[in-house]
């Protein structure tokens, strides 16, 4: 395991946080809170702690720091909560509602915690229209290049009417949220909003509270102005125009600041962006866009690795790993490039027939999103091919790959520590964390093998052995030379992708943004 100034991080975001939150309330925003309700069979709400990489960013600090997290309503039990937490009826009041939204501060169920969550609730067919019809096949689709463009999107009234009856008024609602909050305390705020699920509340924030300090961070790529033109012009205009409205703006590499500017260049006539200061002056407003690298708790890695859970499941997989050991950890969607990994291990089955039952690949790959008809045919896709390469190389006492095709973090954890080789070769996307989390908790110094596309690429680069995520002979050439590595080199760059990781870890990531607030303070 690797030594970590974690500890002394979170001290120093702790007091940095300290001494701008006796200046300033804090309000944090994002689609999914940190508490998810489940409703239990005595129809009783139990709330668990939530999902997301934004929970796991903020989990340390909200630890030491009272703030409020205003979030939407995800399910059943977070809406029994909210309408009933000061004594309610049972009866949802925007079950037939087309347009009322609500929200209230709740305290925070989870012990330890200091937040204060503020659910935005919202009627159930606003939300569809909000988060399945625009967010997700649209939005997220387009700001990684996944679609065809000959045949898709197909941009038809239900896009235009998602929009305007479904993600302009969520964002309101949170907008809404954030200014009752905002009025709720004697402090001006500081208001974090977080990836494309709320393009529009800043400036619909700042409207209302103009003494706010915004800051919104961006979790996924950020594509060039000639994509976006890809749907309507007054969608994209929008959207730049409610990110404008903030002071600080943050994205996960340089490639995705320099689109952004060049994206308001082109859509918004009023900006005037400067591309060396890394600025926009709109309408007397300022917004510095920044990039902040999203990491990881390495000590909170390192302590999952280590757990008696993690344990057994490490003792489970070892009689699986061979002379050689390829691992990916994904979720199961087409941008992470699955299936074109998988060919290239192929490749090198194919190529070099003396590894055929000497190298073992180990998949770990959530379901996600199982309801978007494109990520059911990838997961076919997947199946069909791990199925093909199986059939074509295995033998009584070996099979090639061997897949876990469930939602088990620390299970894929305890895999981590017995790669000899991980996989990494996503398309465009905004940061993969597993990059991060393998090297810090593999104890066989196991080489990454990266892709040039992916959001981490920028950071660890030198020590990983780089590819063209749709290089299939490349990608089999990388992972014949990371098998075959000498041990002195394999143990130069684990080594140096440790200190990288540890240098800027989930501590520096969040100190950063904080300095930058204070100097607007």
């Amino acid at each position: 395991m690797v030594e970590t100034s974690q500890g002394k991080g979170t001290a120093a975001v702790a007091e940095l946080c300290d001494r701008l939150l006796a200046q300033r309330s804090l309000i944090l925003a994002s689609n999914r809170g940190p508490v998810e309700h489940q409703m239990n069979p005595d129809g009783r709400p139990e709330a668990r702690r939530g999902s997301g990489s934004v929970v796991t960013a903020f989990s340390s600090l909200s630890q030491s720091a009272e703030f409020t997290w205003v979030a939407n309503a995800m399910g059943e039990g977070d809406r029994f909560v909210s309408r009933n937490d000061s004594g309610g009826t049972k009866q949802d009041p925007l079950q037939n509602s087309p347009q009322e939204t609500r929200s209230r501060r709740l305290k925070s169920p989870l012990p330890g915690h200091k937040i204060n969550l503020r659910y935005v609730v919202t009627p159930r067919r606003m939300y569809h229209k909000y988060y399945n019809v625009l967010c997700n096949p649209l939005l997220w689709f387009l700001q990684h290049y996944m679609w065809n463009p000959p045949y898709s999107p197909n941009v038809d009234e239900s896009i235009h009417d998602a929009w305007e009856t479904g993600y302009v008024p969520v964002n309101q609602a949170f907008a809404d949220a954030i200014i009752a909050e905002a009025r709720e305390n004697t402090l001006p705020p500081i208001v974090l909003g977080h990836d494309y699920h709320l393009y529009l509340t800043p400036e619909m924030v700042r409207k209302e509270v103009p003494e706010a300090i915004i800051q919104h961070y961006i979790h996924i790529p950020w594509p060039s102005p000639r994509y976006w033109q890809m749907i309507p012009s007054y969608i994209t205009r929008q959207i730049c125009s409610g990110l404008c409205a903030t002071d600080l703006l943050g994205f996960q590499s340089p490639q995705d600041r320099r689109s952004f500017l060049d994206t308001v260049e082109e859509f918004v006539t009023d900006a005037e962006v400067d591309h060396k200061d890394w600025s926009i002056m709109r309408q007397g407003h300022r917004t510095q866009i920044k990039v902040y690298p999203l990491s990881i708790n390495v000590e909170e890695v390192q302590r999952i690795a280590l757990s008696p859970r993690a344990m057994e499941y490490e003792a489970k997989l070892a009689p699986l790993c061979q002379t050689s050991t390829i691992m990916r950890i994904d979720r199961a969607e087409p941008n992470k490039n699955i299936v074109r990994g998988f060919k290239a291990f192929e490749l090198l089955l194919t190529r070099y027939p003396e590894l055929v039952g000497k190298v073992k690949f180990l998949a770990f790959l959530v379901p996600s999103r199982t309801h978007i008809r494109q990520y059911q045919r990838y997961m076919d896709e997947i199946n069909q091919v791990i199925n093909q390469i199986n059939a074509k190389f295995s033998n009584d006492e070996w099979q090639p790959i061997h897949a876990f095709i469930e939602n088990n973090y620390t299970q894929a954890i305890a895999g981590m520590k017995l790669y000899d080789a991980l996989l990494v070769n996503t398309l465009i996307e905004g940061m993969n964390l597993v990059a991060k989390e393998g090297p810090v908790v593999n104890t066989k110094d196991g080489v990454l093998i990266l892709s040039e596309s992916s959001g981490v690429h920028n950071q660890l680069s030198g020590p990983a052995l780089s590819v063209s995520p749709t290089d299939i002979e490349g990608t089999m050439k990388a992972l014949y030379q990371a098998i075959t590595m000498s041990p002195e080199e394999r143990s130069d760059r684990a080594s140096q992708l440790v200190s990288a990781i540890g240098r800027e870890d989930i501590s520096h990531w969040i100190s950063q943004q904080f300095q930058d607030v204070a100097e607007f303070i």
